[in-house]
């Protein structure tokens, strides 16, 4: 009776609906965490973490590993992480069927690096790595025709030039200041010259005890003076410049002095002294009558003055 009353309701009302099975919330979004793409699930009445797992096809272990808080087990409501594959990413099917038609067509995943063989262009690189020609330029700063050599290396990836420039940074040493460079020794003090006494007449000679060793010539060009342990003469008066002189050498002219003689010549009012050659006797004229010395130009701007007449201390090994 029950089986009738069954087939003439399906006769007059069409089959009885089925139950449709109550699908668990959708997503409430997707989050980015570390470059790993996860999408955001709210739990829903009667659901359970294998449940969620098959849903979303990944491993019960994916999502306690990316969800700490269920080891205290799963709420109505509560959020879990579903780890989703990459953007960018592809199907292991998808990545099958791309490698297949890889290998009929020629094309191969772009290495870190490549060595150009011969016949190479940058066209068939970039075809054949699947890589764009400017980023090839751009990685390697290629020409902007892009010509490559055999045998030359080539970046097709930007990670690795990364690397390699971190590389290169870390193997030069750092800057160090360079050490200071020792200074010159400087030069020995000399014996202070007896001081003029203006109640003393002019050329007035005192005799000193010589070092034992003299200094070279404070120029490359200057001649070296005696070193015989003798009688320094010193002498003070007044100093001239030779006219008409049109050498760069430091000479002199000098009363007494022989000819050869190195001789150091102050000047009291400037401080300031020079070593110079005596090349011959100063000419006795009425000029000269009051002059102790004549020196050369280069001389007489080493000891700093443009006076015709300036106040000099000569000092000397006869």
């Amino acid at each position: 009776m029950t089986g009738l009353l069954l087939l003439l309701t399906a006769a007059l009302f069409g089959p009885a609906p089925r139950p449709t099975a109550v699908a668990p919330p959708d997503s409430v979004g997707q989050e980015l965490r570390g470059g790993q793409r996860f999408v955001k699930h709210r739990v829903g009445s009667g659901e359970t973490l294998f449940a969620i797992a098959k849903r979303y096809h990944v491993k019960v272990d994916q999502l306690t590993a990316a969800n700490p808080q269920l080891v205290n087990g799963l709420g109505i409501g509560q959020t879990v992480f579903v780890p989703r594959p990459a953007v960018g990413t592809t199907t292991a099917k998808a990545s099958t069927k791309a490698a297949k038609t890889a290998a009929k067509t020629g094309e191969t995943a772009a290495p870190a690096r490549y060595t150009v063989a011969k016949g190479d262009n940058l066209f068939a690189l970039a075809k054949r790595f699947q890589i764009s020609r400017d980023e090839i330029i751009r990685l390697n700063k290629l020409p902007a025709d892009g010509q490559v050599k055999v045998g030359q290396q080539l970046l097709l990836r930007a990670e690795a030039a990364a690397t390699e420039a971190v590389a290169a940074t870390k193997a030069t040493p750092e800057a160090r200041p360079e050490k200071a460079a020792a200074s010159a020794p400087s030069e020995p003090t000399k014996p202070e010259p007896a001081k003029p006494d203006p109640a003393k007449p002019a050329q007035v000679a005192t005799v000193t005890p010589a070092p034992a060793k003299e200094e070279a010539p404070e120029k490359d060009n200057a001649p070296t003076r005696a070193s015989e342990v003798v009688s320094r003469v010193t002498e003070t008066g007044l100093g001239g410049a030779i006219e008409k002189s049109g050498t760069d050498k430091y000479l002199a002219l000098h009363k007494t002095a022989p000819v050869g003689t190195i001789m150091q010549v102050k000047n009291l009012m400037t401080n300031q002294s020079v070593y110079v050659r005596v090349i011959g006797k100063l000419p006795d004229t009425g000029e000269n009558n009051n002059i102790l010395v004549r020196v050369s130009p280069r001389a007489l701007q080493k000891l700093g003055t443009a006076d015709a007449k300036f106040r000099v201390e000569t000092s000397y090994v006869p």
